[in-house]
């Protein structure tokens, strides 16, 4: 079980410096206040939401939780998830409103956000301290420690390219032991949501190419 727990943990930390890079970017600090590839967002506040998959893995997994763990991982995660099935940014799952107002503060304050939860995050998984579940507030449900960073290195690729996209900079290459178990992940996803043959077709076909997002 501690080996199945521990197997994403180096993974996270691999993940971390791709979102530094795009942090760093002097493109961000020009178009902060600017609309992002996200709608209802602007890029302060995506460059914030991107942050935050690091501070609340720190936050998460050094907080001790009695919420139900899914026995699906993140694959029930994501299904159970209701703001994957929402059809509106005005609905209520999608508020963005604290990444708003984390904006505020500016891009010099979330570089420095950002390298103080590396360091802490990277601290505590390579550490003793670490816990194996993490509880979600926002879903009421927790994730063991795997399923859960796996869920945040989700979070980081997806909204990486959405960053890169956002201030005209190239996507940062995430190492083969990030991106392969993500990719994964949102197959099996779009094919639960689409179906096998459409997820077939879409990788495999240029002539049957059709929208097959997870989400």
């Amino acid at each position: 079980m501690t080996d199945i727990v521990n197997r994403y943990d180096t993974t996270f930390l691999d993940a971390l410096p791709p979102v530094a890079q795009l942090i760093a970017e002097p493109a961000l600090a020009d178009r902060w206040d600017q609309e992002s590839a996200l709608a209802k967002m602007s890029v302060g506040a995506l460059a914030c939401h991107l942050n935050r998959q690091v501070t609340v893995a720190h936050q998460l997994l050094t907080t001790p939780t009695g919420f139900p763990v899914l026995s699906g991982g993140a694959d029930e995660h994501y299904a159970r998830a209701v703001w994957v099935t929402t059809t509106s940014p005005d609905d209520p799952e999608n508020d963005r409103s604290s990444y708003d107002e984390e904006a505020r503060w500016g891009v010099h304050h979330l570089r420095e956000t950002t390298a103080t939860a590396a360091r802490e995050v990277t601290t505590l998984l390579t550490g003793d301290a670490v816990g194996e579940l993490a509880g979600l507030p926002w879903q009421g449900w927790a994730l063991r420690r795997d399923a859960f960073l796996l869920t945040r290195m989700l979070e980081v690729v997806v909204h990486a390219d959405d960053l890169a996209l956002s201030i005209g900079v190239a996507t940062p290459e995430f190492t083969a032991g990030v991106f392969e178990p993500v990719v994964e992940l949102l197959a099996r996803l779009a094919a639960r949501r689409h179906g096998q043959s459409a997820v077939i077709g879409a990788l495999a076909r240029r002539e049957r190419q059709r929208g097959v997002s997870a989400f």
